[in-house]
């Protein structure tokens, strides 16, 4: 273990509840980073499978691995996930979710030298349980890629109709402004993502990088595929929120345009899902054929 009093340049913090079956290609994913000045913190947050002993099977000394006596709330076990980090600057990643091995080292640099970013964020790859990319290069569409004021990406994610700045994994944050900002709402845990980036963005830029640097698993289980009626719901209060709050410079025909895009954010939701479970079905298939054949000698 590192010395009690290390502070790396960046914490990427890995909550996992019942993950065992991605949890090693995920961690994996972080350690062969090629910024090397991290730390890895990996939160049990109770887990009934296997997943404390693979989070504990590696050994490398930027690693910490903590558990919850109890499970707790999603929410609440995020926002612990990110109180556990010692760096300033923070990523938390998904159990199945990916980095790209440059993702820090394209990521942090820009950061740590310009204290008035806030949210950096990098396209990603949808994925699907083969690990197969599905869907590649998502996200800071509608002009995001560059440096933007909060207004300039309120603006644009109301037009967007979803949430077109990306899952955690992608997104670098500072811890500082996280708690100011109150961290994660369990009242919005189907957008608690998008809803987090926008109060960030009231203190200060965001900055969106053209490559690629994480990938967002899409799986048959996924609580997006669950609940895509829920989820729009969510969506459109948020966006509402957005533009009413007066933190942001929102104008009526943002507001108007976001109201139509909003089935289509939904539509591509959608879209992305069918195609995962199409690839899981194609998969099962396959095992069955193999399994038949060896069975028939």
């Amino acid at each position: 273990m590192r010395p009690g009093g290390f502070q790396p340049s960046v914490s990427v913090c890995i909550p996992v509840l019942d993950g065992e079956a991605y949890l090693a290609e995920t961690i994996r994913s972080v350690l062969d980073q090629s910024w090397r000045d991290l730390e890895l913190v990996i939160l049990d947050n109770g887990s009934s499978d296997a997943s404390w002993e693979v989070a504990t099977s590696f050994r490398d000394p930027r690693i910490r691995v903590e558990r919850n006596r109890e499970t707790l709330p999603q929410a609440e076990n995020w926002n612990r996930a990110v109180g556990l980090c010692r760096a300033p600057l923070v990523k938390l990643v998904c159990a199945d979710d990916l980095l790209h091995p440059r993702a820090l080292e394209l990521q942090v640099p820009p950061m740590r030298d310009d204290p008035s970013l806030a949210v950096l964020a990098s396209r990603r790859h949808m994925i699907d349980e083969q690990s197969r990319v599905i869907v590649p290069r998502r996200g800071l569409g509608g002009g995001l890629v560059g440096l933007h004021s909060g207004s300039e990406v309120a603006r644009k994610v109301i037009r967007n109709g979803a949430n077109p700045i990306g899952e955690p994994a992608s997104v670098l944050f500072r811890k500082e402004q996280f708690v100011t900002a109150g961290g994660w709402r369990g009242d919005r845990r189907l957008v608690m993502d998008l809803d987090l980036w926008m109060r960030l963005l009231q203190y200060g830029d965001f900055l969106g990088v053209p490559e690629t640097l994480a990938a967002f698993r899409i799986g048959r289980g996924s609580v997006s595929a669950e609940h895509a009626q829920a989820i729009a719901a969510e969506q459109r209060d948020l966006l509402a929120e957005i533009g009413s709050s007066g933190a942001f410079e929102v104008r009526a025909v943002d507001v108007g345009i976001g109201k139509l895009a909003l089935p289509l954010g939904r539509a591509r939701r959608s879209a992305l899902f069918r195609v995962s479970r199409i690839a899981a079905r194609r998969d099962e298939k396959d095992r069955q054929e193999r399994s038949e054949a060896a069975a028939a000698g």
